[in-house]
């Protein structure tokens, strides 16, 4: 299906505002929690407690989520790709690198799914306009986090491989929901699914790598950090997203 381009209404570019601050939240959560919590732990906190709030927000809307296997088989690989491997990488990645620094290479998400759906697509093409947006949009967020963050670039390599891995994976999870619109599911059906499915892949990790019930109790700034990063930069993140910024229904 060909993409229909329009002109951006005042409120989309409010919201877009809006999720890049929710969004770019979640390092400053992560930098506090990832001193006290592991990072599959953390991420399970994540994802656990926004899936709670998106169900307990689905029930009140009066939805219920498919039971379907093909619509689960989906959301397991919407949780894999958008949450479990992307979280947990930026994570572990911030334990060793500031975070300023891992927001920047995190901000190469749209240059890498450019890549992607250039490459998986039939509809989303490169072009030297989209890609000159996005080189500026990646120099602007350099500016404004402070060039003093790119200091540390090159020094600790694994890490920042890992937190462009994310990047990569947030790219690919851009085009493997596109079907979500096909399939007929609402865009707060899809958070929600995914949420709940990358808590179920997590949850077997957490406890057999990190041992949680072995940690000590975090204060409560940490726990003020796990609420943030899961209920506004994960959970309302979703909502506003997946509400006005559904899936493509175009397919691959």
């Amino acid at each position: 299906m060909n993409q229909i381009n329009r002109r951006m209404r005042a409120t989309e570019w409010l919201l877009l505002i809006l999720l890049s601050i929710l969004w770019g939240g979640s390092f400053f959560f992560v930098g506090v929690a990832v001193k006290a919590l592991p990072p599959f732990t953390l991420v399970l906190l994540r994802v656990g407690l926004a899936a709670l709030a998106l169900h307990i927000v689905l029930r009140g809307m009066g939805l219920r989520m498919p039971r379907d296997g093909g619509t689960w088989a989906a959301f397991f690989g919407m949780g894999l790709l958008n949450n479990m491997l992307p979280f947990s990488l930026i994570v572990w990645g911030q334990s060793q690198i500031a975070s300023g620094l891992a927001s920047i290479l995190n901000a190469t998400t749209p240059l890498f799914t450019l890549v992607v759906a250039h490459l998986l697509t039939r509809d989303e093409r490169l072009s030297g306009g989209k890609l000159a947006g996005i080189l500026l949009g990646l120099t602007g967020v350099a500016v404004i986090i402070g060039p003093e963050s790119l200091k540390g670039l090159g020094g600790a390599l694994l890490p920042q491989l890992a937190v462009l891995g994310a990047a990569l994976s947030y790219a690919c999870a851009g085009v493997f929901g596109r079907r979500f619109g096909r399939m007929g599911i609402t865009p707060l059906q899809t958070a929600t699914g995914q949420v709940s499915a990358s808590t179920l892949l997590l949850l077997p990790l957490a406890l057999l790598v990190d041992r949680p019930w072995q940690l000590a109790v975090p204060g409560p700034p940490v726990w003020g950090a796990v609420l943030g990063l899961a209920l506004v930069s994960t959970a309302l993140a979703y909502i506003i997203y997946f509400r006005f910024y559904p899936p493509n229904k175009g397919g691959l």
